[in-house]
């Protein structure tokens, strides 16, 4: 199975690939998360400090989050990649995958 990144696109990217979730190993596979915007810039968003962590007595650790807002940076990612759908339920179907290319974090 292994450790993936996950895309969020807005842009058209046909059927099956539309406003869904994707996933890819062509990245940095740190668990991280991009969104493609309904033009097609590439963008990473940072979840970093908007939790903290508190020990409950009963249940561990628990995750509280604390109001803070994430970050969407743009990436200027150059390369090619593949994706696939994070969940494909039409079993009927061979499961999908795509290559899609940036250039600048542009999808051409």
């Amino acid at each position: 199975m292994g450790m993936f990144d996950t895309i969020r696109s807005s842009y058209d990217l046909g059927p099956g690939f539309w406003n869904k979730e994707l996933q890819t190993k062509d990245l940095d596979s740190i668990m991280a998360t991009y969104w493609i915007d309904p033009v097609g810039h590439f963008f990473q968003i940072d979840y970093s400090g908007t939790a903290d962590f508190e020990i409950h007595p009963v249940m561990g650790w628990k995750v509280v989050p604390n109001g803070n807002h994430g970050k969407v940076r743009p990436t200027l990612f150059t390369g090619e990649i593949e994706v696939y759908p994070s969940k494909w339920d039409a079993k009927y179907a061979p499961f999908p995958r795509m290559k899609i290319k940036f250039i600048d974090g542009v999808l051409q």
